[in-house]
């Protein structure tokens, strides 16, 4: 999903989206760590996604 299609979310939803994501991702990290996760690069995406989207809430939560 890109920046765009972020920013067309509600509130509420981009507060999911980012509880989600952070689900994912710690998902993604605990599979690293005990050496199940065979994609490294999933952990790389599921950061960009995380930070993508908690930046279109912090500009949605400046501009009111």
């Amino acid at each position: 999903m890109n920046a765009k299609e972020i920013r067309d979310l509600s509130e509420q939803e981009l507060a999911a989206r980012v509880a989600t994501l952070r689900k994912d991702l710690f998902g993604l990290r605990f599979a690293n760590a005990t050496g199940e996760l065979e994609n490294t690069a999933g952990i790389g995406r599921a950061r960009r996604e995380l930070a993508r989207t908690l930046t279109v809430t912090r500009e949605k939560e400046q501009n009111g």
